[in-house]
């Protein structure tokens, strides 16, 4: 069990009020806060190592250079990745997935082949794959959602026949960041091998609140942002099994990417040089090695706990509420540490204004879901998502300022 009060002592930005009221953070699919342990080493690094890496002899930049590899070596053991060289740092998710889409995609895609995904992916994992199909003259196909508030997950058995030899690629995501569905995502790495079809996971929702293993899993591509976990904004990973890697040409070129380069042609460095170009992200990359110390001291599988403790919470507290409608599993069914809810009178936008007048951060849109809002029949939900430094007190002050939005427009 969390010492939920001790971790929220390493968290600065929790010490506040907004509009009079103590900050309630429930905004955590969009971004996590940094403990203290993050932000001192961004200070550090800057005060004392700042310089540039690989190609300096000088003492700060070998420093900022056992520093940026130290960490790449840190992510691989975070995920479990066999060699530290499948660990590509990026921008985060969405360039991760846009490097395999160009880059695998432009390799190996052509008309007659099939990119499958899911009717619940994030644009990020969404609109590469259109794009890629476009170029290329592959189909895009979809894994449709089971119900009318896709409580039923995604349709198993609309997989076996979308499943087939011609699908070269099968893009999903590990967590939904709208419903709070968690995929069977080693099942489908499984399938896919069956079929001789690469994997791409998503994996920004889940990989900074419960164990994760790429080797177990037999994932070919997985990506993440470090924003999400804990760490920096700006920073995330790629990573992908060396024996893919190695056969892609890059998908950006340029300085530190290079082994030889003449007047007429260049020869690229390996994994994960080549997909480095220019000077990297070195100081939320190391900040990123950071957070993993940080998470793995207190313990994934303890936090994975903690949120599906507060999930079950928020859904027995939410479905009192009168004219709620909650997207995702129901009460009882497994889900992820998010709600995501909304009100048939009440604009999702109101109900966030509401709540931030008492003190509680939440988001409300479409969440880059747009395709499966339209089929869900609403243009946008309410949701709140929660982390290792929430608690149950919190999902009662939601509670409360939801109640207070609901008579206020006059629904109760």
């Amino acid at each position: 069990m969390l010492d939920v009060q001790k971790i929220r002592a390493d968290f600065p930005i929790l010490h506040q009020s907004v509009n009079g009221k103590p900050l309630v953070y429930l905004d955590n699919g969009a971004t996590s806060q940094k403990p203290r342990a993050v932000i001192n080493s961004l200070v550090h690094y800057y005060e004392r190592d700042n310089s540039n890496v690989h190609r300096g002899l000088h003492a700060l930049s070998m420093r900022a250079t056992d520093a940026y590899e130290g960490a790449r070596a840190r992510l691989a053991k975070f995920i479990n990745a066999a060699d530290s060289a499948e660990i590509i740092f990026t921008r985060g998710t969405t360039e991760s997935i846009n490097i395999v889409a160009r880059s695998w995609g432009h390799a190996h895609l052509k008309p007659g082949d099939v990119v499958l995904t899911t009717e619940i992916e994030h644009h990020s994992n969404l609109i590469p794959w259109q794009q890629a199909a476009r170029v290329s003259g592959a189909t895009l196909k979809y894994v449709p959602v089971l119900g009318a508030d896709a409580e039923g997950g995604l349709d198993l058995a609309a997989l076996d026949q979308l499943l087939t030899p011609k699908v070269k690629v099968f893009a999903f995501t590990h967590i939904s960041n709208t419903l709070g569905t968690i995929n069977p995502i080693a099942e489908f790495c499984r399938r896919a091998r069956a079929v001789g079809a690469i994997t791409v996971i998503d994996a920004a929702q889940s990989i900074g609140h419960a164990p994760f293993d790429v080797q177990a899993l037999g994932a070919d591509f997985v990506s993440f942002s470090g924003h999400k976990m804990c760490g920096p904004t700006g920073i995330g990973v790629l990573y992908g099994r060396r024996a893919l890697l190695d056969k892609l040409a890059p998908d950006e070129t340029g300085g530190g990417m290079v082994s030889n380069v003449t007047y007429e042609d260049a020869r690229w460095k390996p994994a994960p040089e080549r997909f480095e170009a220019g000077t990297p992200n070195i100081a939320d990359a190391i900040a990123l090695g950071v957070a993993c110390d940080y998470l793995d001291a207190i313990g994934r599988d303890q936090i994975a706990a903690h949120d599906a403790a507060l999930s079950r919470y928020a859904m027995e507290q939410l479905s009192t509420l009168p004219g709620i409608r909650i997207i995702g599993p129901r009460v009882g069914a497994e889900r992820s540490g998010l709600a995501s809810f909304s009100f048939a009178d009440v604009h999702a936008h109101d109900i966030v204004t509401f709540a931030d007048e008492d003190g509680v951060a939440l988001r409300g849109g479409h969440h880059c879901n747009q395709p499966l809002m339209r089929k869900l029949g609403l243009t946008g939900t309410t949701r709140a998502s929660f982390y290792l430094y929430n608690t149950e007190g919190e999902i009662d002050v939601l509670v409360a300022s939801l109640h207070r939005t609901l008579k206020f427009f006059g629904t109760t």
